[in-house]
Formats: structure tokens, sequence, C-alpha cells
């Protein structure tokens, strides 16, 4: 096994060796979509170049498309820590949970309640909404803690009740960055049997995703976010997809999974794309984490995103060291270097005096990519006092602590 090693993990992603006007690309804005690395890059070239067609047919091309469909889901499944009949493709995150809301819903009925949080992407809250206002169900919300960025775990007795028919959190916050206690959560609704659904899009590209040990329903992600192509991935339980019946489906489309809830013909360039990330994943699990090339695809990606989290561990405790003495900034989740072990190193901040979309212009002038607004995660913008948004920059293990300093110049310099 090899030390970290900026320079080969750089040189894993095309995009970071761009430039502009003779000035280096910085990217801090993983959270909204990583960069993508090269072999996800050579896997979607693959798709669209060597087995272009689609699947069923007896030439070559569609057999390997069949072939390679298999093996994509084989690994999905090892993803997930899962089997590879439970697990589907979509184009993104927010268009499988209203595909999946429509049959969820079915038998919610006046008087029923459904529970879903203050911290959450709207993708895991808006669907929501709209499918209970349909059915005549009452929405409640699992509020955070503004202060500490926690979720109200305390209220969940009072929240979730035998008439409870949906829970829905997020693993981390695309706002706060705050790790949440899930399986906590999942348990709650399990225990009165509600359908639990976890939105897991922040976490995938900085942890190892355990379906088995989370527990819920369903698991959703978007590969984008972790590496990979613009795509959905969604792991859906076993049993829990079988009660789905009707399935929203075309009719000639199998009744076998993955076919009977994928929503159309899938995007063949995007799942290979995907299968390069996860191949990324293992490629650092090899490299960085100390897993034998012989070991499974699990165990090498669980390895790569292990040694990863050391490597953001060091950058967030960087950034965060920095804020600290900037009184001019005002940072939007869990704040003390010590406690960087309960967040992803996703950093919502605003700036006295300054509008979010002029500091993210002020970074943008130095070449460096931040976001800002509400990145869709309206409730926690209003929650923390935010309704006109803030800032925010997201690392992933392709930055450097080089980056974060430049980052924290740019930041000081904005009084």
């Amino acid at each position: 096994m090899s030390s970290w090693n900026d320079l080969a993990v750089r040189g894993a992603f095309p995009a970071l060796s761009l430039s502009d006007k003779g000035l280096a690309r910085l990217y801090a804005d993983a959270p909204g979509g990583t960069q993508v690395c090269e072999r996800a890059i050579v896997r979607t070239r693959q798709a669209m170049v060597d087995h272009c067609a689609n699947e069923g047919g007896p030439f070559c091309t569609s057999v390997a498309t069949d072939q390679w469909l298999l093996r994509v889901h084989e690994a999905a499944g090892e993803f997930f820590n899962a089997d590879a009949d439970e697990v589907v493709f979509g184009l993104n995150t927010t268009t499988l949970v209203f595909h999946f809301s429509r049959m969820i819903a079915r038998n919610w009925r006046a008087g029923d309640n459904i529970l879903v949080t203050r911290m959450d992407h709207d993708a895991n809250v808006g669907p929501w909404i709209l499918a209970a206002e349909e059915r005549g169900v009452t929405v409640r919300f699992l509020d955070f803690d503004p202060e500490t960025f926690l979720y109200r775990y305390d209220q969940l007795d009072q929240l979730i009740d035998a008439r409870t028919r949906l829970v829905a959190c997020n693993h981390a916050s695309n706002f706060t960055g705050t790790i949440n206690d899930v399986r906590r959560i999942v348990a709650a609704g399990k225990a009165v049997g509600a359908v639990t659904v976890v939105d897991v899009v922040q976490s995938a590209p900085h942890m190892a995703l355990d379906a088995r040990a989370i527990g819920s329903d369903i698991l959703a992600s978007s590969p984008y976010k972790y590496f990979g192509p613009h795509a959905g991935l969604m792991y859906l339980r076993r049993d829990f997809a079988d009660s789905l019946v009707p399935p929203l489906k075309v009719r000639p489309a199998p009744m076998t999974m993955p076919h009977r809830h994928a929503p159309g013909t899938p995007s063949f360039e995007a799942q290979l794309g995907t299968y390069g990330a996860f191949e990324h994943l293992a490629w650092l699990g090899e490299q960085f984490g100390g897993a034998s090339p012989a070991a499974s695809l699990r165990a090498r990606m669980s390895a790569g995103l292990a040694a990863a989290t050391v490597h953001e561990t060091a950058l967030s405790v960087r950034f965060l060291n920095g804020v600290r003495a900037m009184p001019h900034v005002t940072l939007y989740g869990i704040a003390d270097p010590a406690a960087v072990a309960g967040r992803v190193p996703t950093f919502s901040f605003s700036v006295r005096g300054q509008a979010p979309e002029a500091v993210a212009q002020r970074f943008a002038e130095h070449n460096q990519f931040i976001w800002y607004g509400n990145f869709y995660a309206m409730e926690a913008a209003l929650r923390v006092g935010r309704p006109e948004g803030v800032a925010r920059l997201g690392l992933a293990h392709y930055n450097t602590l080089a980056e974060v300093d430049a980052l924290l110049e740019v930041l000081g310099g904005l009084r």
C-alpha cells in the first residue's frame, strides 16, 4: 500500500489539468456534482462505440450490452452491499423518487401522515408532499437544531405513530454537511410499519454505503455526485420492491428485476460510466487503502473510500481552522475541527454584508468554482434564517491542502 499521492489521484481526473487564460481551475463544487474520473469516461465511450445496441438481440453488440448490464448491476449491488436484483438505474435521484412515490402513495388514506425533514434536498421532500396532497395525508417535518446542525431525534416519538406511512431523511446534508444517524430514524419508521427512504447522494462520495446495516427500504443516489456520469441509482429492498404491485412500467417490459421497476429503456452508457466510477473507487482501495487486487469489488471500494476519508478529514480540518480566524464568515454546519467526523466536507457559509451571488463571483474571478443559493435544500435555508441562500464550497478526495489554502485566501479577503 502506498501513502496518499495527490498527483496520482488527480491524474485520474482529466478535467483537473485544465486551465483558463493561464489560470488553473480549482473545483470546489463537488456537492453539486463531482468531476468525472477517467475510468468512467472510458467505460462510457465503450458503451457508445464498442457495443452500441439495445438489449435482448442475438447479434454480438446486443449480447455484449446484455452481459454488461448484468455486470453493472452486480457491481451496483456491491456498492450498496445488496444484491444485483435490488438496484434500479434512472435519470437522477429526483426522477427516481418521483417515479416510486406514485406507487408508494397508492394506499395512503385521509388521516395518515408522513414524515420528511427540514434538512433534506427537495428531491426527498417535494415528491412526498405532492403525493400527500393528492391523497389527503398530513405532512410532518423532523426539525434540526440550527445551533448544533443535528436532527432533533428527541422528536421522533412525537412525530411517528401508527398512522405514519412514510419516513424520509438524508444520510448527509447537502446544506449543513451533517452526517445523520439514519439507522435510528429508519428504525423508528420500521417500528410502525412505515416505508423508509434515505437520500444517500451526499454520503456516497465519502463513505461506504451499507443497505443491510441501514435497514431502509430505499437508498437513493446520483452517480454524478461520486465521480461518474449523470444518472440515478437506487437500492430497493427486495421484498419491498415485490410489494409495489402493479409496477409503473409499459406492458411488454419484463416483470423481473431490474426491468420491472426501470422507468423505460436505460442509458447503457450511463450505466457503464457508473461502473467506471466503481472501478475508480476500487483503484483507490488498491493503491492507498491496503486492499488486495484479488479482493471483492466491495472490499476494494470500501478501502478506497476509507483512504479518501482520511485525506478529506485533513482538508476539512485545514478549512475549519482557517474559517475560525474569520469573524466576517458565518458557517452553517459543524464548525469544530475536533468534531469533523460528524460531517462531510460540504461547507455552507455567508460573508457579512455580501450577497451569496457576489461571494461566488469573487471566487470565480480567481477561477475557483463554488456555488450559491439554497441548493434545493429550501427548508434548511429557511431554518437557518437565510431565505436568500448562502455560498457553498465542497471538497472531494481530488482536492489538495494547497487548494484549501487558496480558497481560504480568497475567503479571508472578502471583508
